[in-house]
């Protein structure tokens, strides 16, 4: 039988192709006037998940 994948971490979460999962940052939607633009400007890049978080995010994910 197939497992579900998950859709909202699909659409959250990417993998790299050897085997890393790589996620956006937050802060970047709204409030961004305050913000320097060195600080958007590096909250734009993706960054890779904390080795905590990718057993319960790859359950959530089976066939990436």
């Amino acid at each position: 039988m197939k497992i579900k994948t998950n859709r909202s971490a699909a659409k959250r979460f990417t993998t790299t192709g050897s085997g890393k999962i790589k996620r956006n940052k937050a802060c970047k939607s709204h409030l961004l006037t305050h913000k320097a633009r060195k600080r958007k400007r590096n909250l734009k890049k993706q960054v890779v998940v904390d080795p905590a978080n990718v057993p319960e995010i790859k359950r959530m994910l089976p066939y990436s």
